[in-house]
């Protein structure tokens, strides 16, 4: 399927984790605890009991894991750090032994030639700022601004981007929506606000980081999805419509049109933020590249209970449907709605039942999903949409947030009584067709 496609040759094939979900070392070198190791101290939070404490051991074996990187022949990594690892309470001194582990990271990196895209913020807010309000916490977001002016004054010049949050969508919604993730609160209320602290902290980052006159390239990470109506009835379309309003828009308006889109305010009704004066000119702030992270669509149906999408391609181990068009459809719609910069797909992959089999994990499943997707990705850009890079979730399977280890995202997978990765037949694919990439980047 992908053997007549064909990415410019500066096109930008990577592998993406997060800290928490890989790193383990939970106390090691003074880190302090973030607002996941508290949410896993209570079993009933996560479908397993498991919590992050060892994870993949990352922190150990970073170089056994940039080691498997390098043999897939990847341009580029994007992982994020933990703030706590750095910065134990969230504000006050930094913790140099923590900043010494991502160093050596980036030495790792350097010497097999592969990029570093850092993600400031994948989920895990030190807990000493939950206990501060968190990010209901209006002052949180100035917090941020100054880990990032830390972290881009030692750092910007060695990496290849910097994005300030991964799915603020997910932070405000599964954090303080519905307490599926970290802090565990429902209130509709909190979860909009939250929402507007996030958009803000990430705008006084980009101003931080910008004065510090960085290399590397400065950002956000989107998780962002289509909403196809169910019928083609007055009240589907209407709610398809509510749905791109308040997830999708509710976090793109902001920074490239500096509002919120009427629609969404609308129904947030009571819920709706405080917005101070001059806010949006503050989360305004030019970008150099723009992070998609695609998995699914959203499939809108008023009819009780409600219709589920056909899911003609199957699903993933998540029950999340197997939508490729989606991309395309998704990435052309922005295109049109927005003036864009440079688009990097910073996540895309899929959760299989994978098992090891003398010796072997044959998930045929995952590389057609990722064929499909790069199938979708290729005639997005065909259609004018500016894509330079592609970022295959996950390098290895690791703690899947409130579903503990029992999904598997990675292309490697990781025995975690052993700790021992094993390429899956998905990684295998994966590095042959880079390599296809790469042959054609030498011979254009």
């Amino acid at each position: 399927m992908t053997d007549s496609i064909q990415f410019s040759p500066d096109f930008t094939w990577g592998v993406a984790t997060s800290a928490f979900q890989i790193e383990g070392a939970s106390t090691a070198d003074g880190k302090g605890p973030s607002i996941w190791d508290t949410f896993c101290r209570n079993p009933a939070n996560i479908k397993d009991a498991s919590n992050g404490d060892v994870a993949c051991d990352h922190y150990h074996r970073y170089r056994e894991d940039v080691g498997i990187m390098a043999g897939l022949g990847v341009d580029a990594y994007r992982f994020s750090m933990a703030w706590a690892r750095v910065q134990p309470t969230g504000k006050g001194a930094w913790n140099e032994k923590g900043f010494d582990f991502y160093s050596r990271l980036l030495d790792a990196l350097e010497e097999k030639g592969i990029a570093a895209h850092l993600t400031l913020y994948h989920w895990d807010l030190p807990q000493g700022l939950q206990d501060e309000g968190g990010w209901l916490s209006r002052d949180t977001a100035y917090r941020f601004a100054d880990y990032a002016r830390e972290v881009a004054r030692r750092f910007g010049n060695r990496l290849a981007s910097i994005a300030t949050h991964n799915e603020p969508w997910c932070t405000a919604n599964l954090g303080y929506g519905n307490a599926q993730f970290a802090p565990g609160v429902t209130d509709a209320k909190q979860a909009v606000q939250v929402s507007h602290h996030l958009l803000l902290s990430h705008g006084l980052a980009m101003q931080a980081m910008r004065a510090e006159n960085p290399k590397a390239a400065l950002g956000i990470v989107l998780n962002q999805w289509t909403s196809d109506p169910a019928t083609d009835s007055a009240a589907d379309r209407a709610l398809a419509e509510l749905e791109w309003a308040r997830s999708v828009q509710w976090f793109m308006d902001p920074i490239f049109k500096g509002r919120y889109p009427e629609l969404a305010l609308r129904a947030h009704g009571a819920n709706a933020p405080t917005v101070f004066d001059g806010d949006f000119d503050i989360i305004r702030q030019p970008l150099d590249f723009l992070g998609v992270n695609y998995y699914f669509r959203h499939y809108a149906s008023a009819e009780t209970p409600p219709r589920t999408a056909p899911a003609a391609l199957g699903v993933t181990d998540m029950g999340w449907e197997i939508y490729p068009q989606g991309l395309t459809e998704l990435l052309v719609k922005l295109n049109g709605e927005y003036t864009l910069p440079p688009i990097y797909i910073t996540e895309n992959g899929m959760a299989a039942p994978d098992s090891v089999e003398q010796g072997q994990v044959t998930d045929t499943i995952r590389i057609r999903y990722v064929q499909q997707h790069l199938a979708a990705l290729q005639a997005a850009i065909n259609q004018g949409v500016d894509v330079r890079g592609y970022f295959l979730w996950s390098l290895m399977d690791n703690f899947e947030w409130n579903s503990g280890y029992a999904k598997r995202f990675g292309i490697v997978y990781v025995d975690y009584a052993t700790q021992q990765r094993i390429p899956k037949a998905s990684a295998l694919w994966y590095r042959d067709f880079v390599a296809a990439q790469h042959l054609q980047r030498r011979a254009a």
